[in-house]
Formats: structure tokens, C-alpha cells, sequence
């Protein structure tokens, strides 16, 4: 196993204005695993859904059931585009966030992006530990998350890199982004 306090060290951004942006399915670990990666890097953790909330002055089922899913998309694009013209960060996005093309492009443009993928079932025991997920209340949870992963994988297979979260220790996805970033920018890391 490789020292990732090692790697964290040397790892360089092409531009170190750069921010790393995590994107995935609910339930991936974006929000605990993009802490600890902020962490180790020892640059700023910001999630989009905490700063759309923070923008909105509610949360976001209530954006959901007040305004419904077009007006959140609208301004969680705006709010990922701030986020991005801001200072490195590593951001961790809400799990529709990238399937806006615009969003999308704006995180090709302006940061590199990593795929935290996650099996369905993985998902599934994650996103039940909380009753804060607007799109699991309107059917089975399971089946939502199917459906989810059929029509979202394919793009966030466009993203930079692809991490496997499975229910492994978060240190150990941790690990593997920084090592895929440091072989995604070219970086030795022996």
C-alpha cells in the first residue's frame, strides 16, 4: 500500500488554481470521502448542496417541493460556476449536477473531475442511513437508483477519472484519487 501523506505531498495540479470536482451517484461518498481527500491535500472541502442551501435560505427538499427540480438544477448550475471561478478546492457535487451540459462543461473547462462509482446496493444501504434525499421519497429506492445508474453512468463516465467506492474504508478511495491524479497529471509517484 502506498503512502498517500507521500503522494498527497507531491502532488502538483498542471494549474494550481485547479479544483478537484467529485461527481457521482447519491450515496457514492463525496461529501465523507471529499472531506478526507481536501484533508490530505490540505486544500478547502466545499459541497454544492450545502452552498445551494446556503444560497436558496432552505434546504433543498424544500427547493424540490416549493420550486420543483428545474429550479434547483437552475441554481445549482450558478452555484457550481461560482464555486469553480473560486479558489482550489476539492468540491463534491450533488449526484445530478453533472448531467447538466452546461455544468458539465464548465467542470471539464475549469477543474478535473472524478467519478466516484458505486454499485447499486452500495448505494442503496448508504443513502437509507438519511431521510434527506428528495428523488428516493417518490417510489422505491431501489429501483430509483437502477434507473439512476442506467441513465447517469454513461455520463459520468466522461468525467477525468473513475474511483471505485464500494464499502471499503474511505481512506482507501482516498488513496486511489490521489494516486489516479497524480497518473491523470502525469505526476512519479514511486
Amino acid at each position: 500500500m502506498t503512502d498517500t501523506r507521500l503522494i498527497a505531498k507531491t502532488l502538483h495540479r498542471p494549474d494550481p488554481r485547479q479544483t478537484i470536482v467529485l461527481v457521482g451517484l447519491m450515496g457514492a461518498g463525496k461529501t465523507t470521502v471529499g472531506r478526507r481527500l481536501a484533508r490530505e491535500l490540505g486544500i478547502d472541502f466545499m459541497d454544492a448542496d450545502a452552498e445551494i442551501e446556503k444560497a436558496a435560505g432552505c434546504t433543498i427538499p424544500e427547493i424540490f417541493k416549493n420550486f420543483g427540480e428545474p429550479a434547483f438544477r437552475e441554481g445549482e448550475k450558478k452555484v457550481i460556476s461560482r464555486l469553480l471561478d473560486d479558489t482550489p478546492k476539492v468540491l463534491a457535487t450533488g449526484g445530478g449536477a453533472f448531467m447538466n451540459e452546461d455544468t458539465r462543461a464548465s467542470i471539464k473547462e475549469k477543474s478535473t473531475s472524478v467519478w466516484l462509482d458505486a454499485d447499486v446496493s452500495v448505494l442503496l444501504e448508504r443513502t437509507g442511513r438519511k431521510n434527506n434525499r428528495p428523488l428516493l421519497k417518490t417510489g422505491d429506492p431501489e429501483e430509483i437508483l437502477t434507473r439512476l445508474a442506467a441513465e447517469r453512468y454513461p455520463t459520468y463516465a466522461e468525467a477525468d477519472i473513475r474511483v471505485k467506492s464500494d464499502g471499503g474504508a474511505h481512506e482507501d478511495v482516498v488513496e486511489a484519487i490521489i494516486k489516479a491524479l497524480n497518473d491523470h497529471w502525469g505526476n512519479s509517484h514511486d
